[in-house]
C-alpha cells in the first residue's frame, strides 16, 4: 500500500484489512507450496499476492478508510508475502547448490525488504509532487523472481531446482535495488487528459491481451523491463548532469 496518504484516526476498517489479510494468505501459502518442492504454484501465488496488495491501498483511498492500523498491518503482511516467501521460494528453488552463498543471497534479499518497508514508513510526506518510488518496491522485486520461476518452468520445461549463476545474482542485484535510491515509476497517479483517456484505455486492454497471451513469458520481460527503468533513469540522470554547458565565446 505504497504511497497511501498518511492516516488521521487508527481504526480497523474490515475491508482493507481483509484484502491486506488475504495477501498474507498467498504469501504464506508460496512458503508452504516451496517447502513442498511446488515452484510454480509458489510463483503464483506471489503474483497473487501482489494483486491483494494493490487492491487494499486502492479500496482504502476509494472509500477513505486509510487509517495506521491498516499501514501497519500492511507493512508486516509485505515483508511475510514480499520478503519472506520470495526469498525463500529462491533458495529451495535456485540457490542451495551454491551453500553459504545461496542463504546469504536470500537473506540479504529478506534484510533489504525489511529496510525497503522500513525506510517508506519512516519517510516524510514528500510535498514536492513527485509520486516515484524511490528504490525497488518490494512487490516488484518479489514478482521478478516469481516470473523467473514461471519463465524457467515453462520454456524450460524445469519443474525441479536450477543451478545457475545468473540467479544468484539476479537476487543480489533485486536485494541492492530495493535498498538504492533509483527512482520507479509509480503508477498510481496518473495525470491522463480527458480527450486521451479513451486511447489510454483501448491500448490498457492491448497490453492485457498482451499478458495474457503467453503469462510466463509476458509477465517475465515484463518484470525485467521494469526492474532495469531504474538502472536506465538513474543512467541518463547521471550522464545529464556530466553533459557539458555550453560556452558562449565573443570574439573581439
Amino acid at each position: 500500500m505504497e504511497n497511501a496518504p498518511q492516516p488521521t484516526v487508527s481504526r480497523m476498517y474490515i475491508v482493507p484489512c481483509m484484502l491486506t489479510i488475504c495477501s498474507l494468505f498467498s504469501g504464506f501459502y508460496s512458503i508452504v507450496s516451496s517447502f513442498n518442492g511446488h515452484f510454480f504454484a509458489a510463483a503464483i501465488a506471489i503474483l497473487v499476492a501482489a494483486v491483494f496488495d494493490g487492491l487494499d491501498g486502492r479500496v482504502a483511498r476509494m472509500t477513505g478508510s486509510t487509517s495506521t492500523f491498516g499501514m501497519e498491518l500492511d507493512s508486516l503482511c509485505d515483508m511475510v508475502a514480499f520478503g519472506v516467501a520470495p526469498a525463500i521460494l529462491a533458495y529451495l528453488w535456485a540457490l542451495t547448490p551454491y551453500g553459504r552463498y545461496g542463504w546469504l543471497a536470500a537473506f540479504l534479499y529478506v534484510a533489504a525488504t525489511a529496510l525497503r518497508l522500513a525506510r517508506f514508513n519512516s519517510q516524510a510526506v514528500d510535498n514536492s509532487g513527485h509520486h516515484d518510488f524511490t528504490g525497488l518496491p518490494c512487490p516488484a522485486a518479489a514478482g521478478m523472481i516469481a516470473t523467473s520461476v514461471m519463465f524457467s518452468t515453462h520454456v524450460f520445461k524445469t519443474t525441479d531446482t536450477v543451478q545457475h549463476i545468473t540467479l544468484l545474482l539476479l537476487v543480489y542485484l533485486l536485494s541492492y535495488l530495493m535498498v538504492s535510491t533509483h527512482r520507479y515509476l509509480s503508477f498510481k497517479h496518473m495525470d491522463i487528459a480527458r480527450e486521451k483517456r479513451f486511447q489510454v484505455f483501448v491500448g490498457l486492454i492491448l497490453l492485457l491481451i498482451l499478458l495474457a497471451s503467453e503469462p510466463p513469458i509476458t509477465l517475465f520481460a515484463a518484470s525485467l523491463i521494469y526492474i532495469f527503468s531504474g538502472l536506465f533513469m538513474a543512467a541518463r540522470a547521471r550522464l545529464g548532469r556530466k553533459k557539458p554547458q555550453p560556452v558562449n565565446r565573443i570574439d573581439l
